[in-house]
């Protein structure tokens, strides 16, 4: 399907990643990892054709078609939700607008016997075919269908996409990809402003997709949930592995582990004999002993350990002066965008040191309060009254709308410092990993994780004892993010954060407002209490949609419909059958293709010059990939049962 080959992209003369390649075929659902400016959106861009490499070879399959899911979503204003969609027929549109033209002319001309009018006819006659083939009188019933299955209701159709929160964009977008039917998928940061009920469908999307799916998300949770395979670009290579995110790295970690006793004992050997060496040059009757042992060792192919990438940020929210007992009173504040209502007389009142996590469902007020309490909203009805000494800290969820772009990181960071801390922000851009030529870098060639990074050091210029946080795992790679945790954990004063990432909630917070209906619903405990109380197995349950009741069936009902006919229990036989073989065949091949890796990290160049090696190599890899796929058809076909 598609074929990278020797893949080269740099910036500025400086190299991002080199010699990538790997291939992409149907049913592969990869997980593209690495950290922050490692180059994982950039890779993204170059396979969508966004971005130019350097050198190297991108092959795909002709007629191979490709959906782009990028990280920030830019609708042209004016148009309805429904409208937005029906982009995705750009065709069938176009024809509609071409026939709209000709029945024009029809209904106005008179001249039915001149060849121009019959022209028009047969124009028409066509367009109308082609219209047909492509689906045109399906689009529009297809399009309700499946923004229905997103949870858009029919009143909304016709709301603009302008007043939606970037949750229910995202939506419309997917809505867009999967209506188009491409072949492959890339998804630059899905989870980002969805809340779990989008994700959760997005989940069940792309497990049963059947074409290509490229995911870059740093949530190890539904990275696991939905990929088969991961590649991690780390110091400008990549590590491609058939396994889901928490595999991948046991597997590494674990080849890791290998490369380091191989290369332990190896240098062993080499220091054995060079003392050998050494004490055989010295007698003449060892000489030729000697230099054999020179040969072997020049003939000697070294082991090398993979480099990880070990840099981490270094965070310190530090406490600025003691606030009051009480650090924020909110009365009766109502907010409303139009006639929709988003908040309604909401009290809430935050004692000094509490920590507090802010959930629910997008567009139920969460972030729209955040911005009321630091001021950025001033026209929401009600009262807002901060406590005595609090100075506000606020990290914005749209980072990109705070910074500059055509200014440098350095420029950023002088402008909002003062007299007293200027002198500090070299330092502390480094300790934000923006060390030497990385703070000249522009805003806007930064990563969506680099301005969060920039954004985070921004924050430390300020005092602050009272701490907003706005989704701000957004764009964070997975070190970052739990790096930031624990800086979090260990800040003194108050804590407010409005997340749908319960690993991060997790031991962050002790207090949960959950957003529902305008209202705020105060639950004492922290995130895994209050899931307790909901008695949700994770956060997914407690935001689904909730299902519609219906009346249960009695039990001599539930009986019957759960009876299967002879015929369908031969079936049932005979297919748990197929797929106790096709997992002992997985199994299988999953143990050779991993002894051929610890193989191959012990000893590839005696491996490459092995006649037919690689190819036996690919072929169990692509077995694999077939007996895969087998064992989805028939779990698919169990279903049923």
């Amino acid at each position: 399907m598609l074929n990278i080959h020797d893949l080269h992209v740099s910036f500025g003369g400086e190299p991002l990643f080199e010699e990538i390649t790997f291939r992409l075929n149907g049913g592969n659902r990869v997980g593209l990892i690495g950290k922050n400016g490692a180059g994982k959106s950039t890779l993204l861009k170059v396979i969508a054709g966004d971005l130019e490499y350097d050198q190297g070879q991108l092959a795909m399959e002709k007629g191979t078609s490709i959906g782009f899911l990028r990280q920030d979503i830019d609708f042209e204003k004016g148009r309805t939700v429904l409208e937005e969609a029906y982009t995705a027929f750009a065709k069938a549109r176009e024809i509609e607008a071409e026939l709209d033209q000709i029945n024009v002319q029809l209904a106005e001309r008179t001249d039915y016997e001149s060849d121009s009018y019959s022209k028009l006819i047969e124009d028409m006659s066509t367009l109308t075919h082609e219209y047909e083939i492509i689906g045109g009188y399906q689009y529009k019933g297809e399009t309700e269908k499946i923004l229905k299955g997103l949870a858009f209701k029919p009143e909304q159709f016709g709301m603009l996409t302008d007043e939606l929160s970037g949750g229910w964009r995202m939506r419309i977008e997917l809505a867009k990809l999967l209506l188009e039917n491409h072949d492959i998928l890339l998804l630059d940061e899905p989870t980002n402003h969805l809340d779990i009920d989008s994700i959760l469908w997005l989940e069940q999307f792309l497990q049963t997709y059947p074409g290509a799916v490229v995911i870059v998300s740093h949530d190890k949770m539904f990275l696991d949930n939905v990929t088969n395979r991961t590649i991690e670009i780390s110091l400008g290579r990549i590590y491609d592995y058939p396994k889901p995110y928490t595999k991948f790295l046991a597997l590494r970690a674990e080849m890791r582990e290998q490369q380091e006793a191989t290369f332990k004992n190896q240098q062993k050997e080499i220091e054995r004999t060079e003392k050998l060496i050494q004490k055989f040059k010295a007698k003449a009757s060892k000489a030729t002993m000697a230099q054999s042992l020179v040969k072997k060792l020049n003939r000697m192919d070294v082991v090398e350990i993979e480099q990880t990438d070990n840099a981490a940020m270094n965070i310190n929210f530090a406490k600025s002066i003691q606030p009051g007992k009480v650090v924020l009173e909110i009365d009766k504040v109502s907010k409303s965008y139009g006639e929709k209502k988003v908040l309604s007389e909401v009290d809430l009142m935050i004692e000094r040191g509490a920590r507090v996590a802010f959930v629910g469902q997008n567009g139920m007020g969460k972030s729209t309060l955040a911005k009321i309490i630091v001021g950025e909203i001033k026209d929401a009805r009600g009262e807002v009254n901060l406590g005595h000494n609090v100075q506000l800290g606020y990290f914005a969820q749209n980072q990109a709308e705070y910074l500059d772009g055509e200014k440098t990181v350095l420029d950023i960071m002088i402008d909002a410092a003062d007299d007293g801390n200027r002198v500090k922000v070299r330092d502390m851009l480094g300790s934000f990993l923006f060390r030497g030529d990385e703070a000249e870098k522009k805003v806007k060639v930064l990563s969506g994780g680099e301005r969060n990074r920039l954004a985070l050091c921004k924050l430390l210029l300020q005092p602050f004892n009272v701490l907003i946080m706005d989704e701000p795992t957004n764009h964070l790679d997975i070190q970052s993010k739990n790096v930031l945790k624990a800086a979090l954990v260990k800040f003194d004063g108050t804590l407010i954060v409005v997340s749908h990432d319960r690993e991060f909630l997790q031991g962050l917070t002790d207090v949960v407002y959950e957003f529902r209906d305008h209202k705020l619903n105060l639950h004492l405990g922290d995130i895994d209490y209050y899931l307790q109380q909901r008695k949700a197995q994770d956060m997914r349950e407690i935001e689904k949609v909730t299902e519609v009741k219906v009346d249960p069936l009695s039990r001599k009902q539930e009986t019957e419909k759960k009876q299967l006919s002879y015929e369908d229990q031969k079936k049932q036989k005979s297919l748990n059958n197929r797929l106790s073989k096709a997992e002992s065949e997985i199994n299988n091949l999953e143990r050779e293709i991993k002894k051929l890796d610890h193989e191959l990290a012990a000893n590839y160049d005696e491996l490459a010059a092995k006649p037919g090696f690689f190819d036996a190599y690919q072929a169990k890899k692509k077995a694999l990939d077939e007996w895969m796929t087998k064992w989805e058809d028939i779990s698919e076909q169990l279903d049923k049962f």
